[in-house]
C-alpha cells in the first residue's frame, strides 16, 4: 500500500532528478513510479529501442541504471532530499526482456542512516499471465552526506 506522503515525495525527487540527469532523461523517460513505502518502491517501464541491445534483449547497462535509481528512490523513501552517491554496485543477470516488455523495479532500503544507505533491487519483467519473471538482481550501496 503507498503511503500518500511518502510516494508524493519520492516523486518529487524523481521528477528533479529526471530534470536535471540527461542519462535518466534518456534512458528512463517513461518510468513510472506505481508506489512507494517506506523502504520500498516500485516503478514500471515499457521497453522502448534505446533499452535494447545488439542481441535484442535489455541493455545491461539499462539494468545498472535501473539498479542505481531503484536503491536510490527506496533511500529518498526514508524521507531524504539527496539519496547519496554510489559506492558499490552488483549486479546479476538472470534473464532476458525484449522490445515493448513491461519490466517492473522493486527498490528495497535495507538500512538508511548515519552515513551509508544499503540497497537491493530487482528488475523483472511481467508476463501475458501477470506472473513476475526476474529479469536482474542488484545491491547498491551510497554514501549519504550526514
Amino acid at each position: 500500500m503507498a503511503s500518500p506522503s511518502v510516494i508524493t515525495h519520492v516523486q518529487k525527487i524523481w521528477g528533479a532528478l529526471k530534470s536535471s540527469s540527461p542519462l535518466y532523461g534518456l534512458l528512463l523517460p517513461n518510468l513510472e513510479l506505481q508506489s512507494a513505502e517506506r523502504g520500498h518502491i516500485t516503478a514500471r517501464m515499457q521497453l522502448q529501442p534505446v533499452h535494447i541491445n545488439s542481441k535484442g534483449t535489455l541493455h545491461g547497462c539499462v539494468s545498472a541504471c535501473l539498479v542505481d535509481w531503484g536503491g536510490s528512490m527506496a533511500i529518498s523513501s526514508h524521507g531524504l532530499e539527496k539519496n547519496g552517491l554510489s559506492t558499490d554496485i552488483h549486479i546479476n543477470y538472470v534473464s532476458g526482456a525484449k522490445l515493448d516488455e513491461i519490466v517492473q523495479v522493486d527498490g528495497y532500503a535495507s538500512k538508511v542512516g548515519g552515513t551509508f544507505g544499503f540497497t537491493t533491487v530487482t528488475i523483472s519483467k511481467l508476463s501475458d499471465k501477470g506472473d513476475k519473471i526476474i529479469v536482474a538482481t542488484g545491491s547498491h550501496t551510497k554514501f549519504i552526506r550526514p
